[in-house]
């Protein structure tokens, strides 16, 4: 990985007609600004399709792609939507924040009504990729389908029959919800179609993707209930154990995730082959993959099934580097961020080592006076990546409202100045864009300087996250300006110096001369 910088937005923060950022017009703006402030990556949250909560990190599949991001306006012009239809939607009046609820009961309802005008059936692309991913799509559009039988409930509360996948069952399900499974099958084909001319799009700017997957996939998805085998399930097709993590600074009880366990021992007598194909499925979407909670490959957090909380759960040994090496004699050497935040123990930082990839580095968490963080960047070797904060973290600007006095004293020394709240998120983003880590990432809100209204997530808590949007013309000419000179200067772009320097220059030229014909203009 080149010295390079890069900017976290989550599609949904996207600014767009209908309610939720989405694979529009605006989404190619913002690829462009990113171009134009000397930016070569875009990082991004999960993909998948959201369930209970609208957290990216608990999907109905860990393949499947999340049908709110499907443009409808490129639908109206395919003709399968009028924008009459559109425009009548209630889709939420505050064009800075989500409503999951409105999205849900009106964007599915049109989206049925283009799959039924589509004749999608007799698309021949549309065959040829209903082939080609049937070995998640079948059970991925069955699940959905069954799901709307059964009033959206979780799948071990459908009938036995289905929920244990007997024979008959399925064929039964099949025939009688066969549009249904189709229209499944349509969405995903329409995201993919979406999604793939987007990152060319970007790819042709000079931008890669970064993607983001959980280790885990969610106990109420496809792939825990049409591959039990995979996970530590009892023979109900019920979790023994489930996964979180212990008390840390989050959460004083621990965070219980409630997601399946993986079988390792399963996976590794199968040569790992649903893992390769969940990473040879990621890099046709993604750059670069970065594995949300990698430190579980090494140890994992096993949480009783039925517990409350995480606090009674215990470490087990995870696949370690065996993954990893079938992974790169399957599918070559690809890009991955390793995601080792909290708890580090000597096992997990030499995973990290051995496998080589890049690990990160947050500033938001560096700044404790009696504490050998790891995160200040004077620390960092160059293969890592650095960012002011990430999705969980809140913004720069209200996390410096939360420092003690001593702990902003520390931040002053280290910075060499006394600033306020104006000046602050400059300082901390230039810290990271001049530390000597090969990529740094800084989430968007920090560059606007925004609050603890755009916080995009607090961990352990439901009903106030993943809702913040970008307003439109919120990213200036200004900014982006700014922006691609720290860039340049930081040498994280490939554009000489001396540019930049004189573009500089001929700014202030043109700024004085603006000035000296405004007083001319006042004399007179």
């Amino acid at each position: 990985m080149k010295r390079a910088g890069g900017i976290l937005l989550p599609i949904t923060s996207l600014p767009s007609k209908y309610g939720i950022g989405a694979f529009s017009k605006e989404a190619y703006e913002f690829v462009d600004k990113l171009a134009e402030a000397g930016q070569s990556y875009w990082q991004i949250l999960p993909l998948g399709p959201t369930s209970y909560g609208d957290s990216p990190y608990q999907s109905f599949s860990t393949f499947a792609g999340n049908p709110y991001f499907i443009d409808l306006e490129e639908l109206i012009e395919e003709g399968v939507l009028t924008k009459e239809e559109c425009d009548a939607c209630d889709f939420g009046d505050d064009p800075q924040s989500l409503d999951y609820g409105k999205i849900y009961k009106e964007r599915f309802r049109l989206l049925y009504k283009a799959y039924e005008r589509s004749k999608i059936y007799e698309v021949p692309e549309f065959q040829k990729f209903i082939q080609e991913n049937a070995f998640w799509l079948d059970d991925y559009a069955l699940f959905m389908a069954v799901k709307e039988r059964f009033d959206g409930a979780a799948w071990n509360e459908w009938a036995e029959d289905i929920r244990l996948r007997w024979g008959f069952a399925l064929d039964y399900y099949r025939e009688n919800c066969y549009f249904e499974i189709e229209f499944y099958k349509y969405l995903q084909f329409k995201f993919l179609q979406q999604w793939t001319k987007l990152k060319e799009y970007a790819n042709n700017k000079g931008i890669k993707i970064i993607g983001d997957i959980p280790i885990y996939v969610a106990f109420d998805s496809a792939d825990a209930w049409a591959n039990p085998q995979l996970f530590q399930f009892n023979s109900d097709n019920l979790p023994v154990a489930v996964a979180g993590c212990p008390p840390d600074a989050f959460s004083a009880t621990g965070q219980l995730w409630g997601n399946p366990l993986y079988r390792w021992d399963y996976h590794k007598n199968t040569d790992y082959e649903w893992w390769t194909r969940r990473m040879e499925h990621c890099y046709k979407l993604y750059d670069v993959v970065r594995i949300d909670h990698f430190r579980g490959f090494d140890e994992y957090y096993s949480i009783p099934f039925g517990d409350e909380t995480a606090m009674g759960g215990h470490w087990e040994k995870g696949p370690g580097m065996d993954l990893f090496r079938t992974l790169e004699r399957k599918l070559g050497k690809r890009e991955v961020i390793a995601e080792d935040l909290g708890l580090m123990t000597p096992s997990v930082e030499k995973l990290v080592a051995d496998s080589g990839y890049p690990n990160m580095k947050v500033l938001e968490f560096a700044f404790e006076p009696d504490e050998d963080t790891g995160y200040l960047p004077h620390s960092y070797d160059r293969n890592c990546v650095v960012y002011t904060g990430t999705h969980d973290n809140d913004t720069l600007l209200s996390w410096f409202g939360t420092l003690t006095e001593e702990q902003k004293e520390f931040l002053f020394e280290y910075i060499d100045k006394e600033v306020g709240e104006e000046e602050i998120n400059w300082e901390i983003i230039k810290l990271a864009m001049m530390s000597s880590a090969n990529l740094c990432v800084i989430p968007l809100q920090d560059y606007l300087k925004l609050g603890n209204e755009a916080r995009i997530n607090k961990p352990s808590t439901l009903g106030c996250n993943w809702k913040w949007r970008l307003k439109e013309g919120q990213v200036t000419d200004e900014l982006l300006k700014e922006i691609k000179k720290l860039t340049i200067r930081s040498f994280r772009t490939e554009r000489p110096r001396k540019e930049v320097v004189e573009e500089t220059e001929s700014e202030a030229e043109n700024t004085a001369e603006t000035e000296m014909e405004e007083e001319k203009k006042v004399e007179v």
